[in-house]
């Protein structure tokens, strides 16, 4: 078997969601690590947090692949007595790399939205209008559903702790609008094309009320529950694109929504 490196890592994932392809803002790719260093085991999560960080380390993981990036703005100090200190500071000390891969994994086919309309089980899965590139998605179901159904069927497909409703009147749902983790912005866009509904998280009261006004059923079934589906497809693609190296790749199974219903 080959020898795995790093930068074997990250350009694997690159191939599949390239870094040409991620919004402006944004800030993907090899945060933490050498690329020359070489690569056994891998870990595959969601967000970078405390307890993968550990999880990774206790399995003896060379290199995180996160759909979150660690690092978003420019920091100033790396303070261990700080969380994010803290955290590059035991990647460092542990020689644990950081790779991820975000909006570009968002927009790309086969990436974030496309899992999320898999799970949720729409046919004719298509951008947005006629855009190569697009961070949602519109599809159809294949029976249409009640807004209260269609939430119900949300919940259950994507295993979310709890869902919100937002229920713009009585009329059946058939084309679906969906972005996953905080995706509102796109609501509009997505009635303009059709849609019925629309399925993402992080929604606010007034884009709550906007849809109502445009007449477009939203379920908001949270940022983690639209985004983890990932980590498993990551995962995967990665054990077949890394087949003939010497690696092992794990994921991230435990983690849990920051947001519960008491």
């Amino acid at each position: 078997m080959k020898k795995c490196t790093v930068q074997m890592v990250a350009d694997a994932v690159s191939r599949l969601a390239p870094r040409r392809l991620a919004e402006e803002w944004d800030n993907p790719g090899l945060l933490v690590g050498e690329p020359s260093n070489e690569v056994k085991k891998i870990f595959v999560c969601l967000d970078v947090l405390e307890e993968n960080i550990s999880q990774a380390i206790e399995l003896d993981t060379q290199i995180i692949v996160a759909h979150h990036p660690l690092i978003f703005h420019a920091i100033k100090n790396v303070r261990a007595d700080l969380p994010l200190g803290k955290k590059i500071s035991r990647l460092i000390k542990n020689n644990l790399a950081v790779f991820a891969a975000h909006t570009n994994l968002d927009i790309v086919a086969g990436g974030v939205n496309d899992i999320l309309a898999e799970k949720i089980g729409l046919v004719d899965v298509k951008n947005f209008g006629d855009e190569e590139f697009s961070m949602g998605r519109l599809g159809t179901l294949e029976t249409p559903m009640t807004a209260e159904d269609f939430a119900r069927h949300v919940k259950k497909v994507l295993n979310a702790d709890n869902v919100r409703l937002v229920s713009a009147g009585d009329f059946p749902i058939k084309k679906v609008g969906l972005c996953g983790g905080a995706g509102a912005e796109f609501i509009q866009k997505a009635k303009f094309f059709g849609a019925q509904a629309f399925v993402t998280g992080d929604v606010k009261y007034h884009e709550a009320q906007a849809a109502v006004e445009n007449k477009i059923h939203v379920v908001d079934a949270g940022h983690f529950a639209t985004e983890f589906p990932i980590v498993h497809v990551l995962a995967e693609y990665l054990r077949d694109e890394l087949k003939n190296f010497d690696v092992e790749i794990f994921e991230d199974t435990t983690s849990k929504d920051f947001f519960a219903t008491i």
